[in-house]
């Protein structure tokens, strides 16, 4: 038996061999074949969901994989939810931001309070929402389409959404953009742009999340990272970029700060691939 593990760890995808510098941690439970982004409270649990066509509900899973609760999100509606994150008095966001088509005139964040200390199987949601003024076509044509998202981080009274690029042809640029993160009808300020990397299937920004510390700031693509630190305020642009390749190729979807040195990241089900939660330490 001992000597049909190489050999099986080159049949199936699902092998150590396919997650690069990552962890594995666990799979995760069934329902989350397509997690989108994580959020964790504690040292022990996190909080996922899942995008678009599924249901209006967060879900937590402990660092296992197994599902210990899910809530029903109240006046919210899961159009296309693409990444979590949390503040420091422990409200979390859903990012309701996904825009494939750069079509959408509905683009909104939900603020929920603490899921952690929720009672119940439902929970309530403020609708923060927002616009990008410098969008004026939905869509835009097809070298400007800039306005999808998948990625947004909380730092100071702000929410921080990063743009996930569509250009054709590709360019590697995405813009960052600034929100409150109070409920309300908001116009994004614009905060400058920055490139990633040419190749769009390993540059197009999937996740983002800010360290504990506010020190570091990570971005996520289907298999590379870009670490961002010595940056001062909300001046993220100007921060010191170093590019990880993370040597892995799955649907790298979404990360979130376990502590200042370690990040989670998670999967989308793709074929026998994915679904998984890993761990991955910052040097």
């Amino acid at each position: 038996m001992i000597r049909l593990v190489p050999f099986l760890c080159i049949v199936f995808f699902s092998s150590c061999s396919n997650y690069g510098q990552l962890t594995f941690i666990a799979e995760l439970p069934k329902k989350l074949d397509e997690n989108s982004g994580i959020a964790m409270f504690s040292e022990t649990t996190l909080w996922l969901i899942e995008d678009s066509g599924n249901p209006d509900e967060i879900y937590q899973v402990d660092l296992k994989g197994n599902l210990l609760k899910k809530l029903k999100v109240k006046n919210a509606k899961n159009k296309d939810w693409e990444d979590l994150t949390k503040d420091k008095k422990g409200n979390l966001y859903i990012g309701d931001f996904g825009n494939n088509s750069n079509d959408r005139k509905d683009l909104v964040i939900y603020k929920l309070p603490n899921p952690e200390i929720e009672p119940g199987d439902k929970i309530d949601a403020l609708p923060i929402r927002f616009s990008y003024p410098e969008q004026k076509r939905f869509p835009p044509k097809k070298a400007r389409l800039y306005y999808d998202a998948e990625a947004f981080f909380h730092h100071g009274n702000f929410l921080y959404i990063i743009t996930k690029n569509r250009a054709r042809p590709f360019s590697g640029k995405a813009l960052l953009y600034r929100i409150p993160d109070y409920p309300g009808q908001h116009k994004a300020l614009f905060m400058g742009s920055f490139r990633t990397c040419d190749d769009w299937k390993t540059c197009q920004i999937t996740s983002v999340d800010i360290s504990p510390d506010e020190r570091t700031i990570v971005l996520l693509s289907y298999g590379k990272l870009w670490k961002v630190t010595h940056f001062r305020d909300d001046k993220f642009l100007q921060g010191t970029s170093k590019e990880i390749d993370l040597g892995a190729r799955s649907q790298l979807e979404a990360v979130c700060f376990m502590n200042d040195s370690t990040l989670l990241i998670s999967d989308e089900k793709r074929g026998t691939t994915g679904r998984n939660l890993y761990s991955f330490p910052l040097k």
